[in-house]
C-alpha cells in the first residue's frame, strides 16, 4: 500500500477543508487516490464544501473578461453567500480565473446536469456506433460508451474541465478549494461567451490558443 505523504494531506485539506487526521484516513482508505479521497470525505460528511452545498448563494458578481482587443468576451455570474465575500480579492480572483477558463476552453454548459437529455442521447448513439464499428464486443460497448461520455463532459461542461492554469485539477476542484478557504458556498450560475465573427464564414484564427498563451506568459 502506498504511503500517505504530508504533501498529499495538505493538498486534500486545501481542497476539502476537512481535518488533517480525516484527510490522512481518507487517503489511506483510498490508496492515495486524491479524487476517491475527496468522495470518501464527502460521503462521510467531513468535507467542508459538502456541508455548505445546501446553503443559499444569492450574492456574488458578474465578471466580464475581454481578450484580444475585443475579439473574445465572456460574461460570468458566480455566486457566494455574502456581499462581504463577493468584494474580497480571493473571490474576485476566482471569478477572473473561471472567466478566462471559459474564454480559452469554450465550455457549453456549467455542469453535467445542464446538458439536455436529447444531447446526451445523441452522443450515446454516436459513441455506440463508433465502438461497434471498431469491432468491440457487445458486452463491453456500454462501458466504452460511458467512458467516452465522461470525456465528452470534460470537453463541454465548465466544472468538469481541467483548469487551464493547473491541468492536474478540475475547475470544480478549484471551486471546492475556494469554498474551504473562504468558508462560504460558491457556485457558478451561468455564463455567456462571445467570439468576434462567430457563425460568419471567414478565415478563423484560433483565439482560444491566444488566451492560453496570454495566461502562460
Amino acid at each position: 500500500m502506498a504511503e500517505v505523504t504530508s504533501a498529499q494531506v495538505k493538498e486534500l485539506r486545501e481542497r476539502t477543508g476537512a481535518g488533517m487526521m480525516d484527510c490522512k484516513k481518507a487517503l489511506t482508505e483510498c490508496g492515495c487516490d486524491m479524487d476517491k479521497a475527496i468522495d470518501f470525505l464527502r460521503e462521510k460528511g467531513l468535507a467542508a464544501a459538502a456541508k455548505k452545498e445546501g446553503r443559499i448563494a444569492a450574492e456574488g458578481i458578474v465578471e466580464a473578461y475581454i481578450h484580444g482587443g475585443g475579439r473574445i468576451g465572456v460574461l460570468l455570474e458566480i455566486n457566494c453567500e455574502t456581499d462581504f465575500v463577493s468584494r474580497g480579492d480571493e473571490f474576485r480572483l476566482l471569478a477572473k480565473d473561471i472567466a478566462m477558463q471559459i474564454a480559452a476552453a469554450k465550455p457549453q454548459y456549467v455542469n453535467k446536469e445542464d446538458v439536455p437529455a436529447d444531447v446526451i442521447a445523441h452522443e450515446r448513439e454516436i459513441f455506440r456506433a463508433q465502438a461497434l464499428n471498431e469491432g468491440k464486443p457487445e458486452k463491453i460497448v456500454d462501458k466504452m460508451v460511458d467512458g467516452r461520455l465522461e470525456k465528452f463532459y470534460k470537453e463541454v461542461c465548465l466544472v468538469e474541465q481541467p483548469f487551464i492554469k493547473d491541468p492536474d485539477i478540475l475547475v470544480k476542484d478549484l471551486i471546492i478549494g475556494k469554498i474551504a478557504k473562504i468558508g462560504e458556498k460558491i457556485s457558478v450560475r451561468r455564463f455567456a461567451r462571445y467570439e468576434l465573427g462567430e457563425g460568419i464564414e471567414k478565415k478563423q484564427d484560433n483565439f482560444a490558443d491566444e488566451v492560453m498563451r496570454e495566461i502562460n506568459k
